[in-house]
Formats: structure tokens, C-alpha cells, sequence
């Protein structure tokens, strides 16, 4: 009911309505019959003048048309017209018994004015009935409205369609960032819109490719200068050798991982039904087995769909980084109606709230001094989003009271985004 289309379509009608609305009633008033009360007066004037050559002058009344009857006119009483007649005929001189009938046959008004000895003259009146186009003026305005209605949707269409097709190609976006070509054919509008669209692709695949290109080549051109490095740091002193192979370790580990962001970016691990409770208890047990501290909690049973190695290695950076950041990392899985969620929480010191939208960005640490500490290139975090974004999940971060951090993951159920889509939302159990 709020878009655009839907708009644009009643703003259409109630201007068609209102226009054809308004002219009618124009049309009606300028071409509409007299009131009752505008030519009853006359009429009873002329009735008057009739009813007393009738009783004056019989015989040349009835030689000059009129029609005296001993009985009223046949057919049906109009009540209304007698009634308005009747004051009328009071009004413009002496009252005067009067009847006013409708033909049988359906047509005008028949008044019967009772004359002196009995008799009755009958001559036709106008009708003093309302204008009855009531009905078909509302028959009219509905078949108005109907065809404004099929109009005014055509038009919307026709008017949001560049709008629909840019709605159509964002939503056609693909976990890498990339827009579908899209046919540029139809209107000229649709056709602006499709090729603007068809160049903003092009320029941002440039764009990604560029960068990962860089990325890759700078890692990998790291490789060369860090193993000159090596061979060098074997004639230095003990102490000054285990110093300079520490940062060249932090250099190996940082090239690592942006290697292996770009990877992530660019290729595509095939989609699998993965079980996360067996993948989640694997993670931890190779955390525990790695002197990490982490325990599974709660492990509902339930599939999403993903690449199963890189899923693990999204959910893997997650944990051992709740590990070793947070003093521990507690794991659990539940079901929320179609979305698998996974929490992941620890009893850090947690990350300062007007930091904690910078968590996902590259090379992020909240404290510089503990790159010597802990090892890591701060990229962890970026993979594993860019990871299950790319498989339909969603991944946030949140402080806990009194201190820690909740890391909350999202998959839809394989059976409603999977391959093997059912016509019912999954259930899962424990």
C-alpha cells in the first residue's frame, strides 16, 4: 500500500473521478428540469383560468378541446404532485378538489380539478417528480472508476518500471558484489536505466578486481624479502635474532591473511548441506586440543546450506578469537523458527562501544600493544564475515554486562534456502 506504484495509480483515479465527477454534476445542473416549485404556481394559474371556462361556458369549452369527465382520470395517485398542486391551486385563488394521477401506460401526469356540478376537468401536467438520475449517475461514476482503476495501474507500471528493475538488479546481487548483466531493451527510460546500471558493474568489478589484485600481488610479493630476511636474521646475536624472526612471523602471518581475504572474495566453495552441531564441536574440540579454553553449550539439530570448508573456517576465526581475546570462548546453537543461530560468547574485557562498529574492518585491534602478545593480523573477523554473508548468514557483535562480548550468527535452514527447498518451515530439536 506504500509504493510508489500504488500511489501514482490512486492519485491517477482520484483525479480521473474527481474530474469526470465534477463535470457531471456540472453537466447535470446546467441541463437538470425545473423544481416543482418554479412551474406548480403556473400550472395552477392556467388550471384555474381552464376550471372557470369549464363552468361558465361548457359547450365552448368542450368545442375547444377541454376534457370534462364525470369521473377523475384512471390511473395511479401521485400523492407528491396532488399535494403540490393542491396548495398551489390554493395559493393562486379558490381551492379546488384536485387529483393528480399517472397514466397507466407509464407516461406523464394526469390532473382531475372537480368542477361545480360534479364533473371533472382532466388535463396533463408536467411531472413534478425530482430528477431520478441518481442511480445511473452513481452507475455512471463506478464504470468511471473501474476504468481509471485499469488505466491508472497500467500507467504505474509503466512509470515505476525503471524503478523495478533497479529494485530487481540490487536484489540480483551476488555474494561477490557483482551485478547481472541486465538487457538493455524495452522503453527509452528502461533502456538509460539498464545501461547505467550495466556500467556501474562494470566499473565495480574493475574496481574489485583491481583491488584484489593488489592485495594478492602485494602478499605474495612479500614472500621474496621476508625469506632474504630469514637467511640474514641466522647471523645475527641469539637476542637479536628471536626479535627480528617475531616480526617476521607478524609480516608472514599478515601476508597470510590477506592472501587469504582475497581468496575468500574470489573464490566459490560449493554449497553442501552442512550439520552445524557436529561442525561446532569440531571447531571446539581442535580449540581445547590447540591449549585453547572453549566449551559447547546448547546443540539443536539443524542443516543450513554453505561450503563446508570455508564455513569452518569462518566459524573457526570466530571462536578462537573469542578464545584468545575473551578468555575462553562458550558456543551454542538454537533454532529460531527458519534461521539457525549460533552465539558465541567470552568473559573479555569486551570492546569499547564507540569502537565496536569498527570490529569488521581490516587490521582492526582495539589495544595496538597486544599485536606483541597475540598473535593475529586482525583480518579474522573480515573473513568470517565475508564468509557467511556470502551464504545468506549474518553476523553481529554486541558488549555483555558486566563485561565480555556476544558474537550472534544467523543461517537460514537449508530447507527453505537450500537446494532441497521444502514447502513447510524446517523444525529442528535437540
Amino acid at each position: 500500500m506504500k509504493s510508489l506504484g500504488f500511489r501514482i495509480a490512486a492519485l491517477l483515479i482520484l483525479a480521473i473521478v474527481m474530474v469526470v465527477g465534477l463535470a457531471t454534476v456540472a453537466a447535470m445542473v446546467a441541463f437538470r428540469r425545473p423544481l416543482p416549485q418554479t412551474i406548480v404556481e403556473p400550472v395552477a394559474r392556467q388550471i384555474h383560468v381552464l376550471a372557470n371556462l369549464a363552468a361558465d361556458e361548457r359547450k365552448a369549452a368542450q368545442r375547444a378541446g377541454l376534457d370534462i369527465r364525470s369521473t377523475p382520470a384512471n390511473g395511479e395517485v401521485d400523492a407528491r404532485a396532488t399535494g403540490f398542486l393542491a396548495q398551489a391551486l390554493e395559493h393562486t385563488g379558490p381551492a379546488s378538489k384536485v387529483i393528480v394521477s399517472r397514466e397507466p401506460s407509464g407516461g406523464g401526469l394526469t390532473a382531475s380539478v372537480q368542477l361545480g356540478g360534479g364533473d371533472w376537468l382532466v388535463t396533463s401536467v408536467p411531472d413534478f417528480s425530482p430528477p431520478s438520475g441518481l442511480p445511473g449517475f452513481v452507475m455512471w461514476i463506478l464504470l468511471i472508476v473501474a476504468g481509471s482503476t485499469v488505466i491508472s495501474i497500467i500507467a504505474a507500471v509503466k512509470i515505476t518500471r525503471p524503478l523495478r528493475l533497479i529494485e530487481c538488479a540490487v536484489g540480483a546481487v551476488g555474494p561477490d558484489g557483482m551485478l547481472p548483466p541486465i538487457p538493455e531493451m524495452g522503453a527509452s527510460e528502461v533502456r538509460v536505466t539498464a545501461r547505467a546500471l550495466n556500467r556501474l558493474s562494470k566499473r565495480l568489478k574493475s574496481a574489485m578486481e583491481s583491488r584484489m589484485r593488489l592485495v594478492a600481488a602485494a602478499g605474495h610479493d612479500l614472500r621474496t624479502p621476508m625469506t632474504r630476511m630469514r637467511l640474514r636474521v641466522e647471523f645475527l646475536p641469539e637476542e637479536d635474532r628471536n626479535r627480528w624472526l617475531a616480526d617476521l612471523e607478524e609480516l608472514d602471518r599478515i601476508a597470510d591473511s590477506a592472501i587469504s581475504l582475497v581468496r575468500e572474495e574470489t573464490l566459490t566453495d560449493g554449497d553442501d548441506l552442512v550439520r552445524l552441531g557436529p561442525l561446532l564441536r569440531s571447531i571446539v574440540d581442535d580449540a581445547v586440543q590447540a591449549g585453547l579454553s572453549a566449551q559447547v553449550g546448547t546443540m539443536a539439530q539443524v542443516t543450513v546450506t554453505a561450503g563446508p570448508v570455508a564455513l569452518r573456517r569462518a566459524l573457526t576465526n570466530l571462536v578462537v578469537n573469542a578464545a584468545t581475546h575473551g578468555r575462553g570462548a562458550f558456543v551454542s546453537l538454537e533454532c529460531h523458527g527458519t534461521q539457525a543461530v549460533i552465539r558465541i560468547t567470552d568473559s573479555g574485557p569486551g570492546v569499547p562501544e564507540d569502537l565496536i562498529d569498527q570490529i569488521f574492518e581490516p587490521f582492526f585491534r582495539v589495544d595496538i600493544a597486544r599485536r606483541k602478545t597475540i598473535p593475529g593480523a586482525g583480518l579474522g573477523m573480515v573473513i568470517a564475515r565475508e564468509i557467511i554473508e556470502r551464504f545468506g548468514g549474518a553476523i553481529a557483535v554486541a558488549n555483555r554486562i558486566p563485561h565480555g562480548l556476544l558474537q550472534t550468527i544467523t543461517f537460514p535452514l537449508a530447507e527453505t534456502t537450500g537446494r532441497q527447498r521444502s514447502a513447510e518451515p524446517a523444525e529442528c530439536s535437540l
